[in-house]
């Protein structure tokens, strides 16, 4: 069985685990601390980052975007289920592009802020950078998503999902980076009620249902956090 390392609330781990749920490929969970900079994964990874995938074979994949191609990619000739890299071009493109702004610029303007702050400095020692949030960096953050959460709108205004008809890496990249903020409770759903019914369709999904059973330990999820109906 494929082994993947991650840590519950970091969202590219987030993202891999739904894609691995959605194509029902069954995995083994290692959760990682990254940031302690552990010497077995280091010889797996020199980068250190979560999530990594061990597959069967002993191959290593590293990075959330290089693993979903590459999952993708080993899907047998006769799958039948949905695929989540559309077949067209342009919906390729801009599936590509949508991945890359959430795992990106989502993560450098939103994400990273509040998990880190909020979360993995918790567990760190001071001397590797544990401590206390700084709160000037969690209100850059939640400056910093109210645009994403427009733009998510403008998005599912004009289409049925994020990059087009059919739902795609897009939608999952953009609702693990959510979830994480969602667990902390700092999503202003009640800004976008296009944003909060998309979210909904996509959170109900079968796929969703691990992520939503997570817990970390000291830290109660936000009030909707495992809500299907908000």
């Amino acid at each position: 069985m494929p082994i993947l390392y991650h840590h519950p609330l970091c969202p590219h781990s987030r993202f891999v685990r739904l894609i691995l749920a959605e194509y029902g490929i069954e995995t083994t969970l290692i959760e990682e601390r990254a940031a302690e900079r552990r010497r077995e994964f280091l010889m797996l990874d020199p980068a250190g980052r979560t999530p990594l995938l061990v597959d069967d074979d002993g191959s290593v994949i590293a990075g959330a975007s290089v693993i979903v191609e590459y999952l993708e990619d080993c899907l047998p000739s006769d799958f039948t289920g949905l695929r989540l890299m559309p077949r067209g071009l342009r919906e390729r493109v801009e599936t590509r592009r949508l991945i890359d702004w959430f795992n990106v610029k989502f993560f450098d303007e939103v994400t990273n802020y509040l998990v880190t702050e909020k979360v993995y400095k918790r567990f760190l020692a001071p001397e590797i950078g544990g401590g206390a949030p700084d709160m000037d960096l969690l209100r850059v953050a939640r400056a910093n998503l109210r645009p994403h959460i427009r733009y998510i709108g403008y998005l599912t205004e004009a289409r049925r999902w994020l990059a087009g008809e059919s739902l795609t890496y897009a939608d999952f990249a953009a609702a693990a980076h959510l979830s994480c903020v969602d667990y902390l409770g700092d999503v202003p759903w009640d800004e976008d009620e296009t944003v909060k019914h998309w979210y909904q369709r996509i959170k109900s999904r079968p796929a969703f249902r691990p992520l939503l059973a997570d817990r970390t330990p000291g830290m109660t999820p936000g009030p909707v956090y495992a809500e299907l109906d908000f």
